[in-house]
Parts: C-alpha cells; sequence; structure tokens
C-alpha cells in the first residue's frame, strides 16, 4: 500500500509542469486525485496518465463559484477531502512603474485569493469530517500544501504582483495553520526557486508566450540571466518538476503529521 491509500487530493494547476507531477506522485502513493487545470485538454491528459481514481476538474482558479464546484467534486466522487495543494499560476512581469491595474489583479487573484477561496469552501467539509471523527474517537490528519516562491521571500525585481502574493501565501499558510489545527490540518508552504518547467524555458528572442484566457503572457527567461541563477544555486543547476512535486508530497506522508506552519525552500541552496 502507498503512503496515501485512500485519501483524496486536489491539485489546481495539474495539467502541466510541476502541477502535473505533483497530481503524478500523489497518485502513486495511493491518493485519488481531482486534477484541475485551466484547459481542459492537458487535465484530463493528466487523468489518464494517473490512470486510475482521479477526475478532471477545469477551469480557471480565479472564477466565480470555482472554488465550490471543485470541492462538490471531491466530495461527490471521493466522499471528501484529505489533501489540498493551491499549486496554479503564472507570472506577469513588469516594473512597478509600468505594471497595470490589470497586471497586479490578475497575479494578485490567482496566487493569494484563489488558495483563499479554496481553503474557504473547504472548510465547512473539513470540520464536519473531523467532528465525526472525534465522535467515533479517531484523529485523521489532513494535510494543505501551499506553493510559494523564492519571490514571495526575498523578493525579485520585475515581479512586485507575484512576490507579494507568494509571500501572502505564506502568511496564509502560517494563519491556517492556527486556524485548523483543532481539525487536526497540517497547513504547510513550499517555496520554489529555480524549477525547469515551459515558462523558464531559455528565450533568447523574448516572444515566446502563452494565451492565458485570452492574454499573451509573455513566458521564458533570457539565457544570460539562467546563466545567472545556475551560479547562484549552490547545487549548481536548476531544479526538475518531478523534484519539486516531490517536496510537496514529502508533505502529505503520515511522516508530516506533525509539521505545520513551516515554509520550505526548495531551491537547491538559493538564499536570494
Amino acid at each position: 500500500m502507498g503512503k496515501l491509500e485512500g485519501k483524496s487530493a486536489l491539485v489546481t494547476g495539474a495539467g502541466r509542469g510541476i502541477g502535473r507531477q505533483i497530481a503524478l506522485k500523489l497518485a502513486a502513493e495511493g491518493a485519488r486525485v481531482v486534477v484541475n487545470d485551466l484547459d481542459k485538454e492537458p487535465c484530463e491528459e493528466t487523468v489518464a496518465a494517473i490512470g486510475g481514481a482521479a477526475v478532471a476538474h477545469p477551469g480557471s482558479v480565479t472564477a466565480d463559484g470555482f472554488a465550490q464546484g471543485f470541492v462538490a467534486t471531491a466530495v461527490e466522487h471521493f466522499g471528501g477531502i484529505d489533501i489540498i495543494v493551491n499549486n496554479a499560476g503564472y507570472t506577469w512581469d513588469n516594473v512597478v512603474q509600468k505594471m497595470t491595474d490589470e497586471q497586479w489583479h490578475a497575479v494578485v487573484d490567482l496566487h493569494l485569493k484563489a488558495p483563499f477561496d479554496l481553503l474557504r469552501a473547504a472548510q465547512p467539509v473539513i470540520s464536519a469530517a473531523a467532528k465525526r471523527e472525534k465522535a467515533e474517537g479517531r484523529v485523521v490528519h489532513r494535510k494543505v500544501v501551499n506553493v510559494s516562491s523564492v519571490a514571495g521571500v526575498f523578493g525579485n525585481a520585475g515581479q512586485a504582483n507575484y512576490s507579494s502574493a507568494k509571500a501572502g501565501v505564506v502568511g496564509l499558510t502560517k494563519t491556517m495553520a492556527k486556524e485548523w489545527g483543532r481539525y487536526h490540518v497540517n497547513v504547510n508552504c513550499v517555496a520554489f526557486g529555480f524549477i525547469r518547467t515551459r515558462l523558464t524555458e531559455a528565450a533568447a528572442d523574448g516572444d515566446a508566450t502563452i494565451n492565458v484566457e485570452g492574454r499573451e503572457i509573455k513566458v521564458g527567461v533570457n539565457p544570460a540571466v539562467l546563466d545567472a541563477l545556475r551560479a547562484a544555486i549552490p547545487l549548481g543547476r536548476p531544479g526538475t518538476p518531478e523534484e519539486a512535486a516531490g517536496s510537496v508530497a514529502l508533505l502529505t506522508y503520515p511522516e508530516a503529521d506533525y509539521i505545520s506552519g513551516q515554509l520550505i525552500v526548495v531551491g537547491g541552496g538559493y538564499e536570494g
């Protein structure tokens, strides 16, 4: 049996990159996974790759009613919630004097408000389950892992919106650990450093983009910046999505039942 046998997990942004690897890792340990992605096709591809107890719930995590629907899918298909991973995200960078209100709100809503919305929507389900278990004389630990970034810990030029939101995620994590300890919920946070995904590939011409709800968002990193980043990482290389997913999975295992309210920087030794 896997470490997460019989557990149900919700993972946002699980159609690609780190989120996909998180969903696969949790499923490999026996969890049943509700897979979210903005786009339906990658969402369903992850479900197919899991090949077992997984269901797709595509859609924008910032949409009205998304959080309630996501939670309802978990309850309908798997009977409850044991693990929540707030992972969905992208960056939309600019220096502060050029950053628009749209850029600010889009990124802060995605990285900070959406995790808050999901945790708030999940509270009645988690609270009710904890009360039932208490009446039965059982203790069941549930796990929340919020994804932050080294930008939220150390700051990063050109990312006032992203850095502020990711710093807020740390505060949200520490607060929820205090609020939900009575439910035996462990709430922790991982702050990723330089992880190799489609958003961080070398882009010398600056023309690489992704389409997010009708917006063309530039992605990729200048090769010279990538070289500087590698030089600043004590381990000498970027992390892989699988390694990033492993750090999240660690915090969902029974071995982490007494770890809560913590921030773990997953950056190969990088400290800003």
